[in-house]
């Protein structure tokens, strides 16, 4: 059994943990212990506490889907009582991304821009196509959000370029829209768009754009169970695990490999 503590518990995807955590009980495998939030406002068989310092006992692991202004308090907290930690919030800039990198030296951490599997899917799909294409093909990304996501572009976004830009060398530059900009395309830039409305739960599109052909790989989450799901099967997957840094596709060759 594995006892999770959820930070950032009263938010929309802390309570969806919470509620397919509490629906797995023919599993046996896990069991939400205690929740952080700063709104510490109990909706479950389990306490929230405003904050780390204010948990009784450490659990197996810490899931956070949180806000990037958490992280400091989370890894702080994961480090001094030696707790895995699966972070899930995203927004981190280049210096809380280095701070969580920094981390996993001490503790396992497990750290992704999306935890559906079939995103991650979706980013192989996107190197293959990106080898195979080459520099024939324009690369454009769009992602299309809900109005309260703060981010933009999408973490998942730039989790995609640059999994397609890895194929480049690096090589290639962003660009953000193109409004302030004049003039024609250049061949080494992925685009980057982003659409906020209403209450898309997340879609992600990637256009290869060649010589009188297009290939279009696309990705769209209907509900944020399948964040919820990603998140809880990357804290089994982590307890117990050496310190360093994991992310899906350890989960899903440790998956391939029947452990």
């Amino acid at each position: 059994m594995t006892t999770i503590a959820i930070s950032g518990a009263c938010g929309r995807m802390g309570r969806s943990i919470a509620g397919l955590a509490a629906e797995r009980p023919e599993y046996r495998d896990c069991r939400v212990c205690a929740g952080v939030d700063t709104a510490a406002a109990r909706y479950a068989d389990f306490p929230v506490f405003a904050g780390f310092s204010e948990l009784p006992e450490p659990p197996d692991v810490v899931i956070d889907f949180s806000r990037p202004s958490a992280l400091p308090d989370l890894l702080s907290y994961c480090k001094s009582g030696k707790v895995p930690a699966v972070i899930a919030t995203t927004g981190y800039d280049d210096g809380e991304i280095r701070l969580i990198k920094s981390a996993a030296e001490q503790i396992p951490v497990f750290f992704t821009f999306n935890m559906s599997l079939g995103i991650n899917l979706l980013t192989d799909l996107a190197r293959r196509a990106a080898r195979v294409l080459g520099t024939r093909f324009d690369v454009e990304i769009i992602e299309r959000h809900h109005n309260r996501k703060e981010d933009a572009p999408s973490g998942t976004a730039l989790m995609l370029a640059d999994a397609i830009n890895g194929c480049f060398g690096g090589q290639k530059k962003y660009v953000y829209d193109r409004h302030a900009a004049r003039g024609a395309r250049e061949t080494d830039e992925i685009g980057m768009h982003s659409l906020r409305g209403g209450t898309i739960t997340g879609e992600h599109e990637i256009v290869f754009a060649g010589h009188d052909e297009v290939i279009t790989l696309s990705h769209s989450a209907s509900s944020r169970e399948v964040f919820a799901i990603g998140a809880i099967n990357a804290a089994l997957f982590l307890k117990g695990r050496e310190s360093g840094l994991y992310d899906m596709g350890d989960l899903l060759a440790d998956a391939g490999n029947g452990a």
